[in-house]
């Protein structure tokens, strides 16, 4: 897919080349010099007449006619120098490869210093270019009758740089393992859940598995029943799927030891349950599997980069419908770690299969707990869809996470959780927890709920309700879901220091 070569070869044929530009680029200098001279200063005459762009995001096609061996040359506008950062590269990246898929093109070469300021940079550089390929490429697997062939996809991609080959090979390589796992988990949370039941997820985790060598164990219904899993059984009371409780491990140290576990919500449909949501409430349940679909992509993630890591992945997995057995508001529950829960709302269904999740995780040695899911309303009213809530019982621990979020790209906010939290959540007359304690602060009290089940184990809580899916398309994907976390919970796993 990628090859790195270390000059412009203006004597052999070129179809494509993309060059960055940047505003008040002058005097040329690079590649960039080397074309304009090709062109007897054509180029720069352009650049100031404004006929080729700089201005950010702009791309302009220019066609040398027979003054150089190549066909066609884009040059993708950068903006100002000092605002260019690593994702708003990446931005420009995914646009540029949005405009070549649209032209039908197979095989290009990107001039990677013309995007750069700084020769320090082309690292970061060159991990952006190969996330930002099958990101920004990524089309929405369809069910619809179609008789024309498949689309022409990109190919081959040259990429040209003066330094340090070696490192922009690997961390082209790099790049593109997140975007594909990214993509992985957006193909999930997009199938409609009549396919993408409890086994389906499952089998998909056990081919996972068999690919990258984990541990696999697949918790059956039966099995749950003799152990206790009661919060994921009352969840799927209501349902003909039965429920599975999947759990992935890859062994990166010698030893069993500092064990990070990824818990991921796996509600593959969402009525609400007698607690029944609005007519329109109902559409896109589908994704309310996102969560798991995260772990999942993350998992092929950390199996194609192998970290000296030790990870367990845990998903509940289960619809939540209607019938005759379905579990009620006023009923109570003892979930997996012996504690008992008052249903006061069957539509807050999510955490009681993560409470059996996170218990289960701990059952397996971990160390660290993340948790993830489309959880609540609450956190899209607080924080809209660009923004995932989170909550922790430990803050080192969250500084480190923080840390991999901000270099993913993938934005994340602290709310609080504080005793008067944990007191409403243990408020009721009838069991050790209630479920839904009342609308204000709604998403924090789903955390604080789960924290019950965390105890003193360093966990992190992650609300992704509003980033799951977009309703708009951008230079980095359709509109659908996104894989949000995907990218940030590998990264994490690879870069987590032990805290002792």
């Amino acid at each position: 897919m990628f090859h790195v070569q270390p000059q412009l070869d203006l004597q052999g044929y070129i179809e494509t080349l993309v060059v960055g530009l940047f505003q008040k680029n002058q005097p040329l200098t690079g590649i960039i010099k080397q074309l304009d001279d090709k062109l007897d200063g054509h180029l720069l005459t352009l650049i100031k007449t404004g006929d080729i762009s700089t201005k950010k995001k702009e791309i302009t096609k220019f066609f040398p006619l027979g003054k150089l061996n190549i066909k066609r040359i884009y040059f993708v506008g950068l903006g100002k120098r000092k605002q260019l950062d690593n994702e708003l590269r990446k931005e420009i990246f995914g646009k540029v490869f949005q405009t070549i898929q649209e032209a039908k093109i197979q095989r290009l070469a990107i001039a990677l210093d013309t995007f750069v300021q700084e020769e320090s940079e082309l690292l970061e550089a060159a991990l952006s270019l190969g996330e930002a390929f099958p990101l920004s490429t990524y089309k929405i697997k369809d069910y619809k009758h179609k008789s024309n062939g498949p689309d022409k996809q990109i190919e081959e991609i040259t990429v040209i740089t003066e330094k340090n080959l070696e490192g922009i090979q690997k961390n082209l390589s790099i790049g593109f393992v997140y975007g594909k796992g990214t993509n992985s988990a957006r193909t999930l949370v997009n199938m409609p859940s009549n396919l993408l039941t409890a086994a389906e997820l499952s089998r998909y985790a056990v081919d996972l598995a068999q690919k990258y060598h984990f541990e696999i164990e697949i918790i059956e219904k039966e099995t749950m029943e003799k152990i206790g899993m009661g919060g994921i059984l009352a969840v799927n009371k209501g349902s003909d799927e039965p429920p599975k409780m999947i759990v992935l491990k890859y062994q990166g140290k010698e030893n069993w030891e500092d064990v990070i576990a990824l818990v991921g919500k796996g509600i593959t449909y969402d009525s609400g349950g007698y607690s029944l949501k609005p007519r329109d409430g109902l559409v896109n349940m589908k994704t309310d599997m996102a969560g798991a679909a995260a772990v999942l992509g993350a998992m092929e993630i950390i199996g194609e980069q192998r970290p000296a890591q030790n990870v367990v992945a845990v998903i509940p997995a289960t619809d939540n419908m209607i019938s005759g057995s379905s579990m009620k508001p006023d009923d109570v529950i003892t979930s997996l770690s012996g504690k008992t829960i008052e249903i006061i709302n069957t539509d807050a269904e999510g955490r009681l299969a993560l409470a059996d999740a996170i218990t289960y995780a701990k059952h397996h040695k971990a160390d660290y707990i993340i948790d993830v899911a489309t959880l609540t309303g609450g956190i899209v009213v607080a924080l809209g869809t660009h923004t995932t809530g989170a909550m922790t019982n430990h803050e080192g621990m969250f500084a480190q996470f923080l840390k991999a979020s901000k270099q993913c790209g993938e934005r994340i906010w602290q709310l609080p959780i504080i005793d008067k939290d944990l007191e409403r959540v243990r408020n009721s007359k009838m069991a050790d927890l209630n479920n839904s304690p009342g609308r204000e602060g709604h998403a924090i009290m789903a955390g604080a709920f789960l924290a019950e089940f965390a105890e003193n184990t360093p966990w992190i809580h992650l609300d992704i309700a509003g980033t799951a899916t977009t309703s708009n398309g951008s230079s980095l994907g359709p509109k659908g879901a996104t894989g949000v976390m995907t990218r940030t919970l590998a990264f994490f796993v690879e870069n987590f220091k032990p805290m002792k």
